[in-house]
């Protein structure tokens, strides 16, 4: 698979598997949760609430990762492990980007002062448990 199809299917991938997790660093061991994410060009962003022991651990050790994809039918499913420094975004333009109506249940609304973006940049993408060739590694 070339770079170019490596990348188309990456993309399809992340934006077809919202749900995935994220996994932070908290006492030198991984901490790991489920998390929605959107996509822009391989970029992730998830929304949360500036008070969570996930905002902490970040603050501590930005690398992450984040796994989206498996659809859960065993063998043969592909999906997308993803190595990144997260960033912490808290202007109104992403914040208002982001916003949909099933956060309301967690946050007063997009101008919430605890509503936060965890902006994550890859450092690598790779395609796991495709047919062939497994993994590939899609360079950044």
């Amino acid at each position: 698979m070339s770079q170019e199809e490596l990348k188309s299917t990456v993309i399809e991938i992340l934006e077809n598997n919202k749900v995935g997790t994220l996994a932070t660093v908290k006492n030198d061991k991984p901490h790991s949760r489920y998390m929605t994410f959107f996509n822009e060009n391989l970029k992730l962003y998830t929304a949360t609430d500036k008070d969570t022991h996930k905002a902490e651990e970040i603050e501590k050790n930005p690398y992450v990762h984040i796994l989206l994809g498996y659809q859960g039918d065993g063998y043969g499913d592909s999906y997308v492990e993803v190595e990144g420094k997260a960033y912490i975004r808290e202007d109104q333009e992403i914040k208002d980007k982001l916003w949909n109506d099933h956060m309301k249940p967690w946050f007063k609304g997009k101008d919430d002062p605890d509503y936060i973006v965890l902006e994550i940049t890859p450092s690598a993408v790779r395609l796991m448990n495709a047919k062939e060739n497994s993994p590939q590694t899609l360079e950044l």
